[in-house]
């Protein structure tokens, strides 16, 4: 096995932490990307107690499980977004509060400072398990938000200085972020993805400006909020090779439908027969998996791939576990030897 294969527990966050980790052994995974939601992680828990951390660890072992990383994608979400109604059902009633959109936004980039100081207390406690990867640095994947996300079709005319305005402000709010996390060991990996600060290559690379290229700030990478949107999905391992933190495994179709729905989405609900593009269960989708393995070995990525399983025409236990087999198909060490080396012997 080239790589350990994880199963990303927020679309599975309904399910108590110990019947996902039975049922994920069972689907054939390794261990699992755990989610600050539900009760898969709970970020102030692990802070105040002594042994919350420890329970995890045994409650996963028992079940053969590991873990490499922790997920901040809901609290993430609501520190550079401009906050409204729909914020409330993703945050925990200590970072909504009373709503007030600055208030949320400055207690989210609190619980996300709060993530990473978990996020190495929890690694610190694993067991060993004969692998480093994980424990120095740890991991912490999520999303910022954004204050522009809303002028991505530039009408009202926008101007190259209002799109400054909203990295200037990702930067103020997540340089401090980061260098808590310097102090902890911790990367913040940003899911590349629609409504992020950063939603392709172009401005992935503005965002890791934005924050002076701050050692601590890197990438989740996941295919399927790239390639139907026409971005190079192998182009953005091969252009961000020391930022890939984490990786995720999922699948997208595009240039499906009846051609009433574009790109954007026409308001339709995930599955809509009318859609362009939907995320697809592992091996279902248009990614080219075997280009992703190819440049994450030349790039010297060694980390997990973690399926994070979508698809709304598929039932999730069936996906799940036929997930975990593709990406075992799929992936593959690099080669140790040139392939031509033993021509002169």
């Amino acid at each position: 096995m080239a790589r350990p294969v994880t199963l990303f527990s927020g679309q599975w966050a309904d399910l108590p932490f110990a019947e996902l980790c039975t049922k994920a052994a069972d689907f054939g995974y390794d261990g699992l990307e755990l989610a600050c939601w539900g009760d898969h992680f709970d970020v102030q828990q692990a802070l105040k107690s002594k042994t919350y951390c420890k329970q995890k660890w045994e409650v996963l072992m028992d079940n053969g499980l590991t873990s490499y990383a922790l997920s901040a994608h809901l609290v993430g979400q609501a520190i550079c977004d401009n906050i409204d109604e729909r914020h409330q059902c993703l945050l925990p009633e200590h970072v909504w509060g009373n709503g007030d959109p600055e208030g949320v936004r400055k207690r989210a980039a609190k619980e996300m400072i709060n993530t990473g100081k978990a996020a190495r207390k929890f690694m610190d406690a694993k067991p060993k398990d004969g692998t480093k990867w994980g424990r120095k640095p740890a991991v912490v994947n999520g999303f910022t938000g954004s204050s522009i996300w809303h002028s991505l079709y530039a009408f009202p005319p926008t101007t190259q200085a209002y799109w400054d305005k909203g990295f200037a402000d990702f930067a103020k709010r997540f340089t401090p972020i980061l260098n808590a996390f310097d102090k902890l060991n911790v990367n913040f990996a940003l899911e590349v993805h629609p409504t992020e600060i950063a939603f392709d290559i172009a401005t992935a690379q503005r965002a890791l400006d934005a924050v002076g290229g701050h050692k601590r700030f890197g990438f989740n990478y996941d295919p399927s909020h790239l390639a139907y949107q026409g971005v190079d999905y192998v182009k953005f391992i091969r252009d961000f090779p020391k930022r890939i933190f984490h990786c995720h495994m999922k699948d997208v179709w595009w240039d499906h439908g009846n051609g009433d729905v574009g790109v954007f989405g026409g308001h339709t609900d995930f599955a809509d027969a009318r859609r362009f593009w939907d995320f697809r269960s592992l091996g279902h989708g248009d990614v080219n998996f075997e280009e992703i393995i190819v440049a994450l070995n030349d790039t010297g990525y060694q980390g997990p791939l973690s399926v994070e399983w979508e698809d709304s025409r598929m039932d999730r236990e069936h996906g799940a576990t036929e997930a975990a087999d593709f990406v075992r198909s799929v992936d593959f060490k690099p080669s140790n030897i040139a392939f031509d080396a033993q021509f002169d012997n």
